[in-house]
């Protein structure tokens, strides 16, 4: 009979430990890294530091004697340098670029919902303003009511001044 190799549902299974274990890498912690990398490397005193660095590599290696010449005249070795500190700087500026994109994408879609309220609250008030024209223009003036009090007031006249013809004498 043939062994049954599938392991049980109803036990747990066994962990494992891995031979090697793999580095944990806290990914914001190296963001913020990358980040203050790019920013160092794109200032006036990284290019300044840099070329006084090659300046004072090339100089040494023309002008020091023979025998402490460490990179003779092409500077392979000085080549070599630039080209490892530019294939580590690009990938760390461009995972500086991707957290500062996200930031942004985060930031436009506050002030996308930001301007979404302001909206609602500007529609809301320019209704509530538009109820109160109409309720206003229901409200009689003052003018309106010196008008009407003039006419009463005319038709009181009116109708004293008919009392005493209408009245028969003694």
């Amino acid at each position: 009979m043939s062994e049954n190799r599938r392991p049980r549902l109803d036990t747990p299974r066994e962990t494992r430990r891995p031979i090697v274990r793999r580095p944990s890498v806290d990914a914001d912690a190296f963001g913020v890294f990358a980040e203050s990398f790019a920013r160092y490397m794109g200032t006036a005193k990284f290019l300044l530091w840099m070329t006084m660095f090659v300046v004072a590599w090339i100089c040494w290696n023309v002008l020091a004697p023979a025998d402490l010449r460490f990179d003779e005249f092409p500077f392979i070795f000085l080549t070599l340098m630039l080209s490892l500190q530019a294939s580590y700087a690009a990938p760390l500026i461009l995972l500086a670029q991707n957290r500062q994109e996200q930031r942004d994408k985060v930031v436009a879609e506050q002030d996308r919902q930001a301007n979404a309220r302001a909206h609602a609250d500007m529609e809301f008030l320019a209704r509530e303003v538009a109820s109160l024209r109409m309720s206003v223009g229901e409200v009689a003036t003052r003018d309106f009511l010196r008008s009407e009090l003039r006419g009463l007031l005319g038709d009181i006249e009116d109708l004293t001044r008919r009392e005493p013809e209408d009245e028969p004498g003694p």
